[in-house]
């Protein structure tokens, strides 16, 4: 029941690599690239948490509403 880890390393993983991948295409002149390399990877990260979200309010419905 506790908090899951791996999901915080698959979150900073994520961040590590989009960020590389941002410096790479913006020293080779791709600025466009990057700023969409950084978007999808916000929007990635961005279902990571809401998919945790989710399974929160879920435990906290079951919990209220005797589940």
């Amino acid at each position: 029941m506790g908090f899951d880890v791996n999901v915080v390393f698959q979150i900073a993983g994520l961040g590590i690599i989009v960020a590389m991948l941002h410096s790479v295409l913006k020293m080779v002149g791709k600025e466009d690239y990057a700023n969409w390399v950084t978007l999808l990877g916000f929007i990635v990260a961005l279902f990571i948490v809401i998919s945790l979200l989710s399974d929160l309010f879920q435990k906290v419905k079951g919990v209220f509403l005797f589940q």
